[in-house]
């Protein structure tokens, strides 16, 4: 009825309020702009309800203050102190022992949430009803002596537990010690230890550290959950700290059930990437052992795109089990995608181009591992083609590192494909004077090579004039090795030039340069019985002599003054 008073009253006045005449509130201050108090109810140390809207003119405060007091006189009057609900038109009641404490209106409620007054009421009953028992349990001295019995066993137990991981740290500590010196001991790579077992131990230490600290922790948690569970006044406390333990396990294991299906998916991509791989790769591995022959594929280019097809399979399955991997829609994760994708494609720009020239040089087959090639200024035996550099070793033992963009930009001189087999090809050139018969020079380099051990008969050695200059003529020896080495590469072409000096020092011959500042007195032209000197063989001789039998010294006519 007081209820009904009041709001009686509270429409009388504004009537009345609109009649009078209205009063300047222009030099009033405007009212703030701020969000609606709320009062809470509390007893007990549980909250009992939380008003959120005035009610009759009267403000959330007052409300809360005037449900204590009603609260209060209740308890004072020592009834069966039942909670209870009742509902009327304007909301909900929420009693004690029949007696009205407070009113829930559709105000204090969220209807967005599924909230009613008869719902909230409920709940604020209950948990009336809670502190109510927590009251009664305060003041039974034989509640709080069974209390503090569990509490102190709770606390004898924690300190058990705690003792029990002082222990189970050293112990963790020394045995992973021990196993780790003696594991890693035992890797060795030609009888050389190559791993420090020092820093795994340091590792291993931090992680045992951790590890006995979380369950420190854990076990500090529980203990001081159950003990503020055990005590009345602090149970809420002690309920708060076993609900949020209890969310956190939830959402974890929800997390891990969740991703459970994505994961299963993840492997067994992984597992069928896996067998492709392996299959293909053991057909590569054949053709590459020269066992299968396939037209499209050789042994030179197998090993490549065996590569090749790995890395497409694997980015194959990446795309495909990325959308199932656990946080891949989230922003975070999809921010750290794009920031590498955008890091590989600035900063890779280079190494996209020396792999594709590797691929080139691989697929192009312009030279092979093993062979004898001269890319620029650089010549020696190919030791290895990869995807970024080629390697050259010389025959002085250096060994020649070069990018694979500058060598396919540069020219390559393959001496390995002059002739089918081993070896290499050999050459080497000299300028003699035009007073020197071109015959004799090519008889006597010729000579040369035969002399020179590791030299082929077959492919014959041969002369090529391949300049006319002004003072001289260059010819140029072309020869096979049978060495596979570039270091006997290099011992075989200096015993050949060797060989070129002995012989034309023998026949008279000059291996110098000639350079006309002026007319020469005497032509330098050969007559034509001048033009076979030893050892040239005159066509003539050709049939008698087919061994190219050099005549004797006192035979032979005087050698022609060679200019060089």
């Amino acid at each position: 009825m007081s209820v009904l008073r009041r709001l009686l009253f509270a429409m009388l006045l504004m009537m009345f309020s609109g009649l009078a005449p209205a009063a300047d509130t222009s030099a009033l201050p405007a009212p703030p702009s701020a969000t609606p108090a709320v009062a809470k109810l509390v007893f007990a140390n549980r909250t009992i309800f939380v008003f959120r809207s005035a009610l009759a003119g009267y403000p959330p405060e007052d409300r809360a203050d005037g449900a204590r007091k009603r609260l209060e006189a209740a308890l004072a009057r020592n009834g069966a102190q039942q909670p209870g609900v009742h509902p009327i038109s304007e909301g909900t009641q929420v009693t004690l022992d029949g007696a009205l404490l407070f009113l829930v209106t559709p105000a204090d409620i969220n209807p967005l949430a599924g909230d009613t007054t008869d719902s909230v009421a409920n709940e604020s009953a209950a948990m009336l009803g809670k502190a109510l028992l927590e009251r009664r349990e305060q003041a039974s001295p034989r509640y709080l002596l069974i209390a503090a019995a569990l509490c102190a066993a709770a606390t004898l137990t924690y300190g058990l537990i705690l003792h029990g991981l002082r222990l189970m740290h050293r112990w963790v500590g020394k045995r992973s010690t021990q196993a780790i010196s003696r594991r890693l001991g035992q890797v060795k790579l030609k009888n050389v230890r190559v791993l420090d077992a020092e820093h795994y131990v340091a590792f291993m230490r931090q992680l045992v550290n951790l590890l006995i600290w979380g369950l420190r922790l854990m076990a500090t948690y529980l203990w001081l959950a159950f003990v503020l569970g055990k005590i009345p006044y602090s149970r809420s406390w002690g309920e708060r700290l076993q609900d949020y333990l209890i969310d956190i396990v939830a959402s974890v294991a929800q997390g891990v059930i969740e991703a459970l299906p994505g994961l299963v998916l993840v492997g067994v991509i992984a597992a069928i990437a896996r067998l492709v791989m392996l299959t293909a790769g053991s057909v590569f591995q054949r053709v590459e052992s020269g066992e299968l022959q396939i037209a499209w594929l050789d042994r030179d280019t197998a090993a490549p795109t065996r590569r090749i097809f790995n890395v497409v399979i694997w980015l194959f399955a990446l795309a495909m089990a990325y959308p199932y991997l656990p946080g891949a829609h989230t922003a975070a994760f999809q921010g750290v995608s794009v920031l590498v994708g955008l890091m590989v494609s600035i900063g890779a720009s280079s190494i996209v181009g020396q792999g594709a020239s590797g691929l080139i040089l691989m697929y192009a087959r312009s030279l092979r591992k093993g062979e004898y090639v001269r890319i620029g200024e650089s010549e020696g035996t190919v030791v290895e083609l990869g995807m970024f550099e080629t390697r050259l070793r010389t025959g002085l033992g250096e060994e020649i590192t070069m990018p694979n963009a500058w060598v396919l930009s540069n020219t390559t001189k393959n001496y390995s494909r002059a002739h089918a087999g081993t070896g290499y090809v050999l050459d080497t050139t000299v300028t003699i004077g035009y007073d020197t018969p071109w015959r004799q020079v090519h008889a006597m380099l010729e000579l040369a090579a035969t002399r020179t051990e590791d030299i082929a008969a077959t492919p014959k050695p041969y002369v090529m004039q391949i300049g006319l200059s002004d003072f001289y003529v260059e010819y140029r020896l072309v020869a096979y090795a049978t060495v596979e080495t570039p270091r006997r590469r290099a011992e075989v072409l200096n015993r050949l030039h060797q060989h070129i000096v002995d012989v034309f020092n023998e026949f008279g011959v000059q291996i110098t340069s000639p350079h006309f500042t002026q007319e020469p007195a005497v032509p330098h032209v050969i007559p034509k019985e001048q033009w076979h000197p030893a050892p040239a063989v005159a066509p003539i001789d050709l049939a008698r002599d087919q061994h190219h039998v050099i005549p004797a010294a006192s035979d032979r006519a005087p050698p022609a003054a060679g200019g060089a």
